[in-house]
């Protein structure tokens, strides 16, 4: 039998994407199993996305991180913590020192959810990895990069646990509402969902486009705008490809499932993706994939069976839009397969579950 553990989840990162969605899913799950506090930073998104008592304000201090543990240490004692759960590299150094301030001295367990490129063999990074009790790497290439570049004698242990996701309860409603927004009829949709910044790749689909511009075809692109130049520089691009009436921009929604479900296909076309959530989160709505042939989608998609690869060329990725496009028993039978996979290998309670149990563990 497992001895619940008091968990406190750290998260003091700006943004709303997969690793802070990721901390309020963790949250979400924990709760359920043990007393389970939240701290955010007050000013961030992440701090309005969970609602809860549960949910503690910790003010980031990039330069002198003493003060923000100082805070986290009371935070500690006061709660009785026994493991500290983080998911942004930042919060290291501002756990462990409150860990070696506070009385109770928590466990803790760090999420990575970004590769390892470079060895960590410097003093600080061997400090940095001594204090860490356990590091959950999200894909296997993650796991196999973290053995390769943390020194053996600081490393941590590593245990590899996927992401997941479960089937979500889409508003039908709100899809209809959605359609008539954008002004969708019966057009094949290719999305894109994920922060408007260049390395997600969004102007890649755009040149995709224009080229298949006499094809029924429109482009959602979904997100938070992280980049303004950028952004403008899309719309620039679009403009003069002259397919404005093609292209639509949604902004930051909290809707993902629903915008999923006015796609054909999405695409991820980020260089090098750790994992994916995304991918898994179309797969699940029984929406194909096409994703960039490294990083974490290797590790979820079979190629042509529940999603295809393409190599980040434009020219590569109107030949599996085409494909899609021209083929809907494949579209189909790829959609099925996808969610098919999901609920046996990216089943989100069988994963949290795994995870509870390797952090309670120790």
């Amino acid at each position: 039998m497992i001895k619940n553990k008091n968990i406190l989840e750290l998260c003091l990162a700006d943004g709303l994407g997969g690793l802070e969605m990721f901390t309020s899913t963790c949250y979400d799950y924990f709760k359920k199993n043990t007393k389970c506090k939240v701290v955010v930073e007050p000013k961030y998104k992440l701090a309005s996305h969970i609602k809860s008592d549960d949910v503690l304000y910790l003010p980031r201090n990039n330069k002198f991180p003493v003060f923000p543990a100082l805070k986290l240490a009371k935070i500690i004692n006061k709660y009785d913590i026994e493991i500290i759960h983080i998911h942004w590299i930042k919060d290291l150094i501002t756990a462990i020192l409150a860990k070696k301030i506070s009385k109770k001295k928590p466990m803790i367990v760090y999420s990575r959810h970004m590769e390892m490129t470079r060895f960590k063999n410097d003093f600080y990074h061997k400090w940095l990895y001594k204090n860490i009790d356990m590091i959950h790497a999200v894909t296997l290439q993650v796991k196999e990069q973290l053995e390769k570049f943390i020194p053996q004698e600081v490393r941590p242990k590593i245990k590899k646990i996927y992401l997941g996701v479960n089937e979500p309860i889409v508003d039908e409603n709100k899809i209809i509402e959605l359609k008539k927004q954008y002004n969708l009829k019966d057009e094949f949709v290719v999305g894109i969902i994920g922060r408007i910044e260049e390395a997600k790749g969004q102007y890649i689909v755009i040149e995709a486009l224009a080229k298949l511009k006499d094809l029924n075809i429109k482009v959602l692109i979904v997100g938070q705008t992280m980049d303004l130049d950028y952004l403008e520089s899309l719309k620039q691009k679009i403009k003069e490809l002259h397919i404005e009436d093609k292209v639509i921009f949604t902004g930051f929604t909290r809707n993902v499932n629903e915008h999923i479900k006015l796609c054909n296909v999405t695409v991820l076309a980020t260089p090098k993706e750790t994992f994916g959530l995304v991918v898994i989160e179309s797969m699940v709505n029984k929406v194909p994939v096409i994703a960039v042939s490294n990083g974490g989608p290797l590790e979820i998609i079979d190629d042509m069976k529940d999603g295809l690869f393409f190599d980040r060329s434009v020219d590569d990725l109107i030949l599996k839009i085409q494909l899609l496009y021209k083929d809907a028993d494949l579209k189909q039978k790829i959609g099925l397969a996808a969610y098919q996979k999901i609920k046996t290998t990216f089943n989100q309670d069988i994963q949290m579950q795994n995870l509870y149990k390797t952090i309670i563990e120790g």
